[in-house]
């Protein structure tokens, strides 16, 4: 499956662009997604915490994706 995925503030920076397609194995999860962008982008590796948004809400690692879903990487922040 293919899945479109939203990419904000350094994650934007590491992949390139604000929107990638990416293809996955039918039934993955946020976790394996995860790890494949990390694969692909070992910058993302570096990131202290990435949080991965399904259809506007925080995924769960077991979370089964579809390409359907709105997938959006929400990066670390820092402010005050």
């Amino acid at each position: 499956m293919v899945v479109e995925i939203m990419a904000f503030g350094i994650t934007k920076d590491i992949v390139g662009k604000t929107l990638i397609n990416f293809e996955l194995p039918d039934g993955s999860s946020v976790k394996e997604l995860k790890e494949k962008l990390e694969a692909n982008y070992p910058r993302m590796q570096e990131l202290k915490s990435l949080l991965i948004a399904v259809n506007e809400e925080y995924g769960d690692e077991t979370h089964i994706l579809s390409e359907r879903d709105e997938i959006a990487l929400i990066p670390p922040v820092s402010g005050g």
